[in-house]
């Protein structure tokens, strides 16, 4: 049996643009990328937290260092730029295997910039 286990996560990230002109997908700065092990075209959900809206989409990588998180496509339509987003990769783990995986988790800044990398999602912990 396998898991499915959340394997990165770029928490906070703020919407730089929204490309509705686009085929569809996320960019996403190669830094941020590189950080949480997330590729291109990996499939990823995302959470905005302005509207609640949740979707899935695929990677394609962004400058390096440019901070970039721009929606392209349909997806253009379930963000505003400086809406507050949530994406997550996910990973299929073997179920013996599950219990001692140990997902990277980035934490950003309002411009974008990693400020703490965890290994573990925060119990009920509140992050602003």
């Amino acid at each position: 049996m396998f898991r499915t286990m959340m394997n990165g996560k770029i928490h906070r990230a703020r919407v730089t643009e929204a490309n509705l002109n686009y085929v569809g997908s996320v960019t996403i700065d190669q830094d941020i990328l590189d950080a949480v092990g997330m590729l291109p075209n990996e499939k990823v959900t995302i959470v905005n937290n302005n509207n609640g809206a949740r979707f899935e989409t695929y990677i394609i990588p962004g400058e390096r260092g440019s901070g970039v998180i721009c929606l392209n496509g349909a997806a253009a339509r379930l963000v505003q730029p400086d809406d507050i987003v949530i994406i997550i990769s996910y990973v299929l783990v073997p179920e013996e295997k599950a219990k001692d995986h140990k997902p990277k988790v980035a934490i950003m800044d309002e411009n974008n910039k990693i400020k703490e990398m965890l290994s573990y999602e925060p119990e009920a912990t509140v992050m602003v």
